[in-house]
């Protein structure tokens, strides 16, 4: 029996997810330890929930798509919102290094999954989805992907595919980026832990507060106003009309593009040209939380639609790819991000950012980078480059980069 919840539901049901996400998180120190989102932890609980229910009963969940892709379209819209052009002029030479490095990764990344997908016998667009769609794409964009994947290219369980493969990276990213910037410290005797950044130093004065690294004092508090979050609603209203627009406009043309990625390039534009041009103001803090909102609602409700019971045939060999990409991940860091980015205190940093985002998400990123900063000191560098190639760039380039890869295979 399959039941179907209408958007009211679905809204009720994704809010008691995050609530029971939160209540495991703050209950288990494993989960509050490697950074797990509320809505991962929640929503993994619910599946694992939903499996034993259609096991017994054969009793399943499918929730609202509409109000699902509405929420992954404005968490999309907030990325390109966030992204002030101000940023690439400060991030200068190192920024387009990064970019560099984390575009060979991404190719790498697709390399190792396709080509493990093929050894082990199985549709090379898995291998894919076992590549950058999920690790260094994450949940968000694994779901936004894991659609068209069931749709378009017949991937049975695409999302739910995606959602325990973005997953799994979400908490290996987490695990491995904090040790490998110790050791790659200690090694070369970059800085001595002899400082420690708790959360009462980062608490100063709002006014202070540097609104274009806004990650490096995580404790300081940033209030919003009903008018910024009114003329905020309004942007976001306006991507995702523009999205809609653009996606009907180029479809079946060459420049045919997923519908996030029309809202991610249109929160772009529509940033840089009002604040750059037209000189009106932008509140960052409103696009943060509600692109964080809106992006912890929509994996609650992917999550909780999670058929578990449709992976059990590829789950040795999505285990094996996973494996192996973040053995690939550690290495890249190592070898690559470190010693390109030159081999420094920052540098440092930066790989264990680009293992967090890597493998998980740019959240898990600014997670390791500030475990790191908090033993070894201030690092601006690595703050104000992870976080807009994490959240921005990344998007478009994976985009990119499989978008032609699908071309391919189609």
């Amino acid at each position: 029996m399959n039941i179907v919840f209408n958007g009211y539901y679905t809204l009720i049901a994704a809010v008691i997810v995050l609530l029971i996400g939160k209540f495991l998180i703050n209950k288990i120190g494993f989960l509050r330890r490697y950074n797990i989102p509320e809505p991962v932890a929640g929503g993994l609980l619910a599946a694992i929930f939903t499996t034993i229910a259609y096991n017994i009963w054969d009793f399943s969940i499918t929730t609202s798509a509409e109000l699902q892709t509405s929420f992954m379209l404005i968490f999309f819209s907030s990325i390109g919102l966030s992204a002030n052009f101000y940023k690439l002029k400060e991030g200068g030479k190192s920024l387009v290094i990064f970019l560099f490095v984390v575009s060979s990764f991404i190719i790498l990344q697709n390399f190792v999954g396709i080509s493990l997908a093929t050894i082990l016998g199985i549709d090379p667009i898995i291998g894919l989805i076992a590549g950058s769609i999920t690790l260094t794409g994450g949940h968000g964009t694994a779901g936004a992907w894991g659609e068209i994947l069931e749709t378009k290219y017949a991937i049975e369980g695409a999302t739910t595919l995606g959602m325990a493969a973005a997953t799994f990276g979400l908490v290996m990213g987490g695990i491995i980026g904090g040790p490998l910037a110790k050791h790659l410290i200690n090694r070369y005797k970059l800085k001595e832990e002899n400082q420690k950044y708790t959360d009462e130093k980062d608490k100063k004065d709002e006014k202070t507060i540097d609104e274009f690294v806004p990650f490096e004092y995580p404790a300081a508090v940033r209030l919003i106003t009903t008018n910024s979050a009114i003329t905020t609603l309004g942007l976001f209203a306006a991507c995702l009309a523009i999205s809609d627009f653009m996606t009907n406009i180029a479809k079946d043309t060459f420049f045919e593009l997923p519908t996030f990625v029309w809202a991610l390039a249109t929160g772009v534009l529509i940033r840089n040209i009002l604040e750059n041009i037209l000189k009106v103001t932008i509140f960052d803090r409103a696009i943060d939380v509600f692109g964080n909102a809106s992006l912890s609602l929509y994996l609650a409700m992917a999550l909780l639609s999670l058929k578990l019971w449709q992976l059990s045939s590829l789950a040795g060999a999505l285990t094996v790819i996973l494996i192996s990409q973040v053995v690939v991940m550690i290495l890249y860091a190592y070898f690559v991000t470190f010693r390109v980015m030159g081999k420094n205190y920052d540098a440092s940093v930066l790989s264990a950012g680009h293992c967090g985002f890597g493998l998980g998400a740019t959240p898990t990123a600014v997670a390791n980078m500030q475990a790191i900063t908090n033993m070894y000191g201030p690092s601006h560098k690595a703050f104000l480059i992870v976080p807009l190639c994490g959240a921005f760039f990344v998007d478009l380039i994976n985009a990119s980069i499989i978008q032609v890869i699908l071309k391919f295979f189609a």
